[in-house]
């Protein structure tokens, strides 16, 4: 079969049961063959499918041990066709949503799929930005429900290749801004950002940091790249997702956009998005369902983007 589906027909052609499902994770996962999770140089035999054992330390095992797919009670196939929904999402979809569309059981499996499948969007290691790039900090969610503090990061460039970084940080101080910017684009970078103080470390930290100042007669904003993108932000949390995102899930929402937004402009196929996100998947490990409640909240479970944590407090006083 061709490197992946890239049409419904193609996608039903390539995986019509689990057993074709599993036949390409192994394609994907052992190119060169079967490998123990344990003893990835040991010899492997093959037993009753799906099956192996390792020859160096026993262990029975199949192509999803260890990854996302570890322990599903679902079938692979089922697993294949929320992926390729989702894949070819450009807005994404709610819980809701994909049960209705995929017939599954209940909202609350629908919920858990997409949160891990989240999780399958965020990156294992960021990609520093360069260039030019507007930088702002604006905060998201409500008194109600809990508001957080989320930096924006946008490379300026015409066309194509357009890059977004999106990061929850404890508060706007300076120490927290420089170490955020830090850890997602590179020194030397034009850097344009509004007047707040926060920003002021960054000239002595390696970057060429310009001041864009409001326009009054238009009462345009000073970085209206920046301000376009999160319209489209609360639009997309808004309207796909209900604004009800919990502050202590909120990380994963911003990977799943940011994975979006990094791939609209894309001229890949969509399969192609299929594809990375199961490559992704076999690389991670199992998540619980216990990680999945408790979201970020959980100190062992943290994303929020620190300089020995980025401080505590999460308004911005001017």
């Amino acid at each position: 079969m061709a490197k992946y589906p890239k049409t419904p027909r193609s996608f039903r052609a390539c995986f019509p049961d689990d057993g074709a499902c599993r036949s390409y994770l192994e394609r994907l996962r052992w190119p060169k063959g079967p490998r123990c999770p344990k003893c990835p140089r040991a010899k492997v035999w093959a037993k009753k499918p799906p099956v192996y054992r390792c020859s160096r330390c026993g262990y029975d095992f199949t192509v999803t041990a260890g990854t996302l797919f570890a322990d599903t009670r679902q079938p692979l196939r089922l697993w294949f066709e929320v992926i390729w929904y989702v894949a070819h999402q450009k807005k994404g979809t709610s819980a809701r949503e994909l049960q209705r569309i995929v017939q599954m059981a209940n909202y609350q499996t629908a919920w858990r799929w997409l949160h891990k499948l989240r999780r399958v969007m965020a990156p294992s290691r960021p990609r520093k930005l360069n260039g030019t790039v507007e930088v702002d900090d604006i905060t998201l969610g409500t008194r109600a429900s809990g508001q957080s503090l989320v930096l924006m990061v946008v490379k300026i460039s015409a066309g194509l290749g357009t890059r977004l970084h999106l990061a929850r940080i404890a508060n706007a101080s300076e120490t927290v801004l420089t170490a955020a910017v830090q850890h997602c684009v590179e020194p030397g970078t034009r850097v344009l950002t509004d007047n707040w103080r926060g920003y002021r470390g960054l000239r002595s930290n390696g970057y060429t940091h310009e001041v864009v100042p409001r326009t009054p007669s238009k009462g345009q904003g000073a970085l209206p790249r920046i301000k376009k993108i999160e319209g489209t932000l609360r639009h997309w949390l808004g309207d796909t997702h209900g604004g009800s995102v919990a502050p202590w899930h909120l990380d994963y929402y911003l990977d799943e956009f940011t994975f979006r937004f990094n791939r609209s402009d894309s001229t890949s196929p969509r399969g192609m998005i299929f594809y990375q996100m199961l490559r992704r998947a076999l690389r991670m490990k199992p998540v619980r369902s216990d990680d999945l409640i408790g979201g970020t909240e959980n100190p062992a479970n943290s994303r929020i983007q620190d300089a020995a944590d980025f401080g505590s407090a999460t308004d911005r006083s001017r």
